[in-house]
């Protein structure tokens, strides 16, 4: 039988010149963290330096070429990622609408044509013959029965998309539902998630995804995105031995394919590269990072737009144009209840979703994920089908929402019949209800889901009755005190409901997300409406203020905190007078390795038994250093070539230099003690225990007093103080089985 010994593996033992195995054991700076631990910031970036230094050291040419190689295998991998993502994206997008479109008619032309390449010949306005509905390729004539079967071919394909999406993601990648930027954040954080990261996850993602969005769930593929980049990444990056032995040099890397993956899922570069600064903390402390982020953003945007999957030879999304550029005073009323609005109503879906996702966890849905995800497809076809503003694919709802009245664009469902105005805004306000409980149900289920899109529609809607409301008192009141700065004329435009969609949407996703700098910038990316931005700052503010005040967090802080990943948040922490010992664990409390009284045997039992990342070693009470879990690891992996049953029974001595047993009788372990380990006083302010564990991103700081271990915190135990306001803490566990 053939034994394989990984790269890795081999690097931990070294032998003597007579052949035996060294009595030090390695350091542990290259070890592989498992699944749920997290990473020593430390370690790794002093391992990075100690590498860079020792390529610099090399004699002649070398010393020069090989740090260069080094680092255009780094660009290599953001460059390729960056095009990788604009190209999937791309394709996505081509797959999603030509999937959408067959489940209203196809092309006389050819069946792989969608919608808008059929038509591509056809003037805005005009019907395009070339496109049929079902009822009218299989040359119906009864309205009643043309009916029947577009409703009947309209939910059987969304039910099959869905379950085949949640057949892939239940079966071959468990990890690939939901949106994954909570997990994103965590992993950026230093939470070690590899299987969330893996080719299948990336593979059946970018699948699922496809076809969860191509059914028509009130859900959108921005968030996926992400999470698909990340994994293209970090596939990339495995083939290179520089980047699979540093796990903080792995991040940096990540933190760029997010921004490239933001990039392409609204077409917004400059939005990506702020998203991941503001909301995923990626770039906070390291401008190369930011560089490279920024890269990858606009390689990816240069991709998407080269393939030109919307056939607009344009980047933004949801093109709007105006008539007129300027806004009045007036219309700061409406769009600050906009701003109102979409706060309330985004920490009221927050915590409607919560409550959905506990009920999920609690009840029969959580062992019939498929089954559940084929009845919500049903209810919301169903539904969808009867209502002509949820009948179309989201991103086109939205993209009309946003447009202006055109007459040479035709008129998108009644939108701009001034006689139909409240019929419109029961409609819209209608629509943006059935959207608002569908997606607080859809975003959870085991199929890939991103929240913005739906998001945005729901406050599209919102937005455009506000507008259509007050286009009409105008009309209605033209030479009313309110309306002064508007022409006397009420057929001349004054107010554009397009833009009160606008408007009401940044809202909406603000409420929801509790973005701001990064959400002004891809909604005016998104639209191109860089002349409005002042007025969706407001929005955005507004949401944000009203917002807080109902909930502390967005939605993907929600969901870190109910699956309790360690993450911290990079908001200031204040405490109310508390210490460090108000939420350390004692000593009493701590798992402990004693100094020259533990064995090998005992150790061993003490890893199996707990599954702490590290334990303290003392002598007494006396602190004599950290040991890692890693650290040990190894320690006994090399031990065990040579153990047995009396050598298990051997003391361990982690400080030789104050041994006080026989060199034959203990093993020494002083190599595997931690180089440097933060310790404080337990008097020290909470808040700033905290904000040392926030700038630092350390995994432990012990609490002593004179050399006497009096106490341990770790990065768990701040992840919970700071998760503590939240009532549903860890309800859900972190794998979705």
């Amino acid at each position: 039988m053939t034994v394989a010994v990984n790269e890795y593996e081999g690097e931990q033992f070294e032998l003597t010149e007579n052949g035996r195995l060294l009595d030090t054991v390695p350091s542990p700076r290259t070890a592989r963290y498992p699944d749920g631990s997290t990473i020593d910031w430390l370690q790794q970036d002093a391992a990075e330096r100690e590498r860079n230094q020792a390529l610099r050291s090399q004699a002649g040419v070398r010393g020069i070429l090989i740090p260069m190689l080094e680092a255009s295998r780094m660009w290599l991998i953001v460059i390729v990622t960056g095009i990788g993502i604009g190209l999937t994206g791309a394709s996505l997008d081509i797959l999603v609408k030509w999937l959408g479109d067959i489940r209203e008619g196809r092309c006389s032309r050819g069946f792989f044509y969608n919608q808008v390449t059929c038509c591509s010949d056809v003037d805005p306005g005009e019907i395009c013959k070339e496109w049929q509905t079902w009822s009218q390729y299989f040359d119906i004539k009864f309205i009643f029965v043309q009916s029947l079967l577009q409703a009947f071919v309209y939910s059987i394909l969304a039910i099959a998309f869905a379950s085949c999406a949640a057949f892939l993601v239940r079966t071959y990648a468990p990890y690939g539902f939901h949106t994954g930027i909570p997990e994103i954040k965590a992993i950026l954080g230093g939470y070690v998630f590899d299987e969330f990261l893996s080719p299948w996850t990336l593979l059946i993602k970018a699948v699922g995804l496809a076809l969860s969005v191509a059914s028509g769930l009130s859900l959108g593929k921005e968030g996926p995105l992400v999470h698909v980049a990340c994994c293209m990444v970090s596939m990339i990056a495995g083939r290179f031995k520089q980047f699979r032995g540093n796990e903080a040099q792995k991040r940096k890397l990540l933190a760029a394919a997010a921004a490239a993956g933001v990039s392409v899922a609204f077409g917004s570069p400059i939005g990506g590269v702020l998203f991941c600064l503001e909301e995923l903390d990626a770039f906070a402390s390291e401008s190369d990072v930011l560089w490279r982020g920024f890269v990858a953003s606009a390689v990816a945007a240069v991709s998407l737009q080269w393939v030109d999957p919307f056939r607009t030879k344009k980047l933004v999304l949801f093109q709007v144009t105006y008539v007129d550029d300027a806004w009045r005073a007036f219309e700061l009323v409406p769009w600050i209840f906009l701003g109102v609005i979409g706060g309330v109503l985004g920490s009221l879906l927050i915590k409607m979703n919560v409550q959905i996702a506990l009920y999920r966890r609690n009840s029969a849905l959580h062992d019939w994920p498929i089954l559940e995800v084929i009845g919500v497809t049903a209810i919301t076809a169903a539904i969808s089908y009867l209502i002509v503003f949820t009948r179309v694919q989201t991103s086109e709802l939205v993209a009309n929402l946003f447009q202006e009245c055109d007459p040479a664009k035709g008129d998108y469902h009644g939108l701009c019949n001034p006689t139909a105005m409240r019929e419109n805004v029961f409609l819209l306000i209608l629509t943006a209800g059935i959207k608002f409980v569908l997606t607080a149900w859809t975003f959870g289920m085991m199929i890939p889901a991103g929240i913005f899109l739906p998001t945005i529609a729901i406050g599209a809607c919102l937005g455009r009755a506000v507008g259509l409301l007050t286009q009409g008192l105008y009309r209605l009141w033209p030479k009313a005190w309110i309306f002064v700065s508007c022409p006397p004329d009420p057929s001349v435009k004054c107010i554009s409901p397009g833009f009160y969609a606008v408007i009401g949407a940044s809202a909406m996703l603000g409420g929801v997300t509790r973005m701001t700098i990064s959400l002004v910038v891809i909604l005016f990316e998104l639209t191109g409406a860089l002349s409005h931005v002042l007025p969706i700052m407001i929005s955005v503010m507004t949401s944000k203020w009203v917002g807080d005040a109902l909930g502390k967090d967005g939605i993907y802080g929600v969901w870190i905190t109910m699956r309790r990943y360690p993450w911290l948040s990079q908001a200031d922490y204040h405490d109310q007078g508390e210490s460090g010992a108000s939420f350390m664990k004692p000593f009493d409390q701590l798992v402990v390795i004693q100094d020259e009284e533990c064995t090998i045997a005992e150790i061993r039992r003490l890893l199996q038994q707990y599954t702490y990342d590290g334990f303290p070693v003392v002598r007494g009470h006396n602190l004599v250093g950290y040991v890692t879990r890693i650290a040990l690891e190894q320690a006994l992996d090399r031990l065990a070539f040579t153990e047995t049953e009396a050598t298990a029974e051997r003391k361990c001595t982690f400080s030789p230099q104050r041994s006080r047993l026989p060199e034959s009788d203990h093993v020494d372990l002083h190599n595997t003690i931690e180089e440097a380990v933060l310790q404080l006083r337990k008097e020290v302010p909470q808040e700033q225990v905290v904000s040392m564990f926030q700038k630092l991103n350390l995994r432990q700081v012990l609490f002593t007093k004179a050399g006497v271990l009096e106490g341990m915190a770790t990065k768990r135990d701040v992840a919970d103080l700071l998760m503590s306001h939240f009532p549903h803490a860890g309800a859900l566990p972190p794998t979705p089985c």
